[in-house]
């Protein structure tokens, strides 16, 4: 029975925890084929930062203003206790 409420602790504090951390679910490690432009031409670093995206402007070609990846966290399954 111990072990049964343990793991449920740990599933709600994870939920919580996750809730809290939800800014940073996101990652601008994007390969520069798969960024979405999220900008228009001429836009500033901080104008792109202020929208909520990422800028990268050394690599020609691409959106330097692009979004940022969502970083999917997988659910656990068992119980790690």
């Amino acid at each position: 029975m111990e072990h049964k409420v343990a793991c449920v602790l740990a599933m709600v504090l994870m939920l919580a925890l996750s809730s809290l951390a939800q800014d940073q679910a996101e990652t601008c490690t994007v390969t520069p084929g798969d960024r979405k432009n999220c900008g228009f031409s001429g836009i500033t670093p901080h104008q792109c930062k202020e929208r909520g995206c990422c800028f990268d402007d050394t690599i020609r070609g691409v959106p330097w203003c692009f979004k940022p990846h969502a970083i999917e966290s997988p659910l656990e399954e068992d119980c790690p206790f």
